[in-house]
């Protein structure tokens, strides 16, 4: 495709080389046309004065032996010359016989005994100008013709001397008696033809070139309409392609999470076997009783409860930043430090309150839930933990997934198999990353399969800034008793209610406890 556009410029480049040096060799040719032309006519010209001279004048001055008069007449009169005028007259009939170039010598006041004169309307207006204006008489010129053919005309006064004033008022056959010096007797005229379409052979170097470069200008547009379509053909392709390529990727980005599918479409990372030991903070999560409940709905009411609860909460790890490994069953695994990570501490502390929102968003999910009919709803076991682990992508060359595997995310499902129904189970180190910001109680500590070690959970009971606000929500949650109230949320009559039905609670509490003996 590079060799059409170079090919292109190279015959540009040598076509605007190629004119001036066109243009040179027409103007030389046209040139040296018109000098040969003009000489062969100025020299045929010469040779008819010449002759005309030799006959006319010399001739006759021989043949009387030096005895002659100089007479308008003078063929009549042996020996005579013709005067000034009668010889004007007769080289204008000997210049004009086959020549470009024309002479006259013409008036509207002839001797008797001449012919009159025909004269044009240039002549005419010629006359009445020179005779009407005063003072100086320029020549006055006039050019015609088409486009082919071009012709000027000259005309100049013929003005009255003194001898010419003498002899006309006397000579008994002149037209006018009372001439005066300076009077116009007639106007002597000058024709030039040029016949241009004679001269268009002169430019063949030109319009060579020109046919040359219309031949190019034709091949060139051919050349880039065909460019042109194949442009716009590959347009299509692509924009089809990239229309296919987006749809793909837009289905791809729902298998991934988010921060993993920007990593992989912007090129940070390859998609190749390769992991990576670094400090996470994993949370997992997973229904209490979700055999049982699934038991209790239809399958399509199960599946829309799942995706529907699925959503949400991934919404929320979302919004904290979270990197959603995948979801198992009922369970959810996802985990902070990686492929974006804040710090070991601002990571623990973004996957706790995440934990937190999503509880809080489980209960609002619960309560409309039972508005739709549901008896027992989904309650979210949680457990987070902090420590080193494998991440990158494991499997084969063919199918690989992203994920994480260590102790440290096997301690974070079994902290969330200990969590109360609701409840938010974190390990000491996850504690000790965020106990400037939580408020949490310790747990007896407990034994775990596959940990050596014996591990101290902590129950994340809320947000320290939250209840230093005067608990402006309350979350509690025990088995047998969930309590949740956003009082920002709740306004006065609501307000009302609920104290009616947290007072009426309080004493059926106060009636089950047993009598002091």
């Amino acid at each position: 495709m590079m060799k059409r556009p170079l090919a292109v410029v190279a015959a540009v480049v040598m076509a605007l080389v190629l004119l001036p040096v066109a243009v040179w060799l027409d103007l030389r040719h046209l040139s040296d046309t018109t000098l040969s032309s003009q000489a062969s006519s100025l020299n045929a010209m010469i040779t008819d004065i010449r002759g005309y001279y030799a006959q006319n004048v010399v001739g006759r001055v021989v043949a009387s032996e030096g005895r002659t008069l100089a007479v308008h007449n003078y063929r009549d009169i042996a020996g005579a010359i013709p005067i000034p005028a009668t010889l004007s007259l007769e080289l204008g009939e000997v210049i004009g016989k086959g020549h470009d170039i024309g002479y006259r010598f013409v008036s509207d006041l002839v001797f008797k005994s001449r012919m009159p004169h025909e004269l044009d309307g240039f002549e005419r207006r010629a006359l009445a100008t020179f005779r009407n204006e005063a003072g100086p008489k320029p020549p006055i010129s006039e050019v015609s013709g088409s486009i082919f053919d071009r012709r000027i005309r000259l005309a100049a006064p013929v003005l009255m001397g003194p001898a010419c004033v003498a002899c006309h008022n006397a000579h008994p056959e002149s037209p006018k008696t009372d001439w005066k010096v300076g009077d116009v007797r007639g106007i002597q005229e000058i024709s030039i033809a040029q016949p241009i379409a004679a001269n268009l052979l002169s430019f063949k170097y030109l319009f060579a070139y020109f046919t040359g470069a219309g031949l190019f200008g034709f091949v060139f547009v051919a050349i880039q309409w065909r460019q042109a379509r194949e442009m716009r053909r590959m347009n299509r392709d692509l924009e089809e392609t990239n229309g296919f390529l987006a749809s793909i990727s837009m289905k791809i980005s729902k298998y991934l999470s988010p921060q993993v599918y920007r990593s992989i479409f912007s090129g940070e990372r390859d998609v190749v076997i390769s992991t990576e030991r670094k400090k996470l903070t994993i949370f997992f999560s997973d229904i209490k009783d979700f055999t049982v409940t699934s038991e209790r709905l239809q399958p399509e009411e199960l599946t829309q409860l799942l995706n529907e609860y699925f959503t949400e909460m991934s919404t929320i790890a979302s919004q904290y930043g979270a990197t959603v490994d995948k979801f198992i069953g009922d369970a959810i695994l996802a985990f902070f430090g990686d492929p974006e990570t804040r710090g070991a501490k601002e990571d623990a502390k973004a996957c706790v309150d995440m934990a937190i929102a999503m509880q809080r968003r489980m209960v609002e999910l619960n309560a409309e839930w039972r508005r739709r009919g549901i008896e027992k709803p989904f309650q979210a076991r949680m457990g987070i933990n902090t420590g080193y682990c494998n991440v990158g992508n494991f499997g084969s060359a063919d199918r690989m997934d992203y994920t994480i595997i260590g102790a440290e995310a096997n301690l974070a499902a079994r902290l969330e198999q200990i969590a109360e129904p609701g409840g938010i189970v974190m390990s000491y180190e996850t504690f000790a990353l965020v106990e400037d910001g939580i408020d949490a109680r310790a747990l007896p500590p407990i034994s775990l399969k596959g940990i050596s070690r014996q591990v101290i959970p902590y129950a994340v009971e809320g947000i320290l800034d939250e209840r230093a606000a005067g608990a402006s929500i309350i979350n509690e949650v025990h088995e047998g008793a969930r309590i949740f109230l956003d009082l920002d949320r709740v306004d006065e009559r609501e307000s009302a209610r609920l104290e009616a039905i947290l007072a009426e609670a309080m004493s059926a509490l106060k009636a089950r406890r047993p009598l002091p003996s």
